[in-house]
């Protein structure tokens, strides 16, 4: 596309919804797997410690999982960044700063997640008998990898979720239907989970939510020659 002067207009603004789609959607599937794989390998109940450092089964989950969380991170910042570049300058700095300091915070209990169930498999792998000191060790390393996943990375996941909801009610972003279940996933994430296992599967979900209708809006936008962005969404 060629401006009046000749030049080369930039396509940002049709690229950014596409980014945001395709980036939440890789990020969505990545973490949702990821958290899946670390429920399955690491328990919830601590006398079942003598059991998990024997069977190696378990052990692959958790090395699959951590394969798969840096990417998940780097998706989602990428998400991220995509999502506010869409909003532009109608953001509301208050919501704004909570959907930046929320996601971060969220991709750094991945990482710190991903390198405590790390050391834990770098010991546990030291051998297949369980003596006492390698008991207490893979216990505490146990708790600590389930309350960031449960206590803390939700927590912030929950906030994320709040406040872009609320930027995407505001500026008619998002249907009604989207913006019910992310406050719907936001109480899920703030009280029901650790109560209930697998529960912390919602968050993806919602990302994948999210980016589809993203990517149907802006399709139908380009599809039609309409306007990209916010007012792309709030006239579909």
């Amino acid at each position: 596309m060629r401006t009046t002067d000749g030049a080369t207009a930039p396509a940002q603004g049709l690229r950014t919804p596409r980014v945001a789609a395709v980036a939440g959607i890789v990020s969505a599937v990545l973490l949702g797997a990821a958290i899946l794989l670390v429920r399955l390998a690491v328990p919830e109940h601590p006398e079942e410690a003598v059991d998990w450092i024997r069977d190696t089964s378990q052990r692959e989950f958790l090395r699959t999982a951590l394969a798969l969380l840096p990417f998940a991170g780097i998706f989602f910042l990428w998400f991220m960044g995509a999502v506010r570049d869409f909003v532009g300058e109608a953001e509301d700095r208050f919501f704004a700063t909570l959907f930046l300091g929320s996601g971060l915070l969220f991709v750094a209990m991945l990482f710190v997640l991903a390198a405590t169930a790390g050391s834990l498999l770098a010991v546990t792998d030291v051998s297949t008998s369980a003596s006492a000191a390698e008991r207490v060790l893979w216990q505490y390393g146990r708790h600590l990898v389930l309350e960031l996943l449960t206590s803390y990375a939700t927590r912030m996941a929950a906030v994320f979720v709040v406040s872009t909801t609320t930027i995407g009610r505001g500026l008619g972003i998002f249907p009604r239907w989207l913006v019910w279940l992310g406050y719907l996933v936001a109480l899920v994430l703030l009280f029901a989970v650790g109560g209930t296992s697998h529960l912390e599967v919602v968050f993806p979900l919602w990302m994948l939510a999210v980016s589809s209708h993203v990517f149907v809006v802006t399709l139908r936008s380009n599809r039609n020659g309409g306007p990209s962005g916010p007012a792309a969404a709030a006239g579909a």
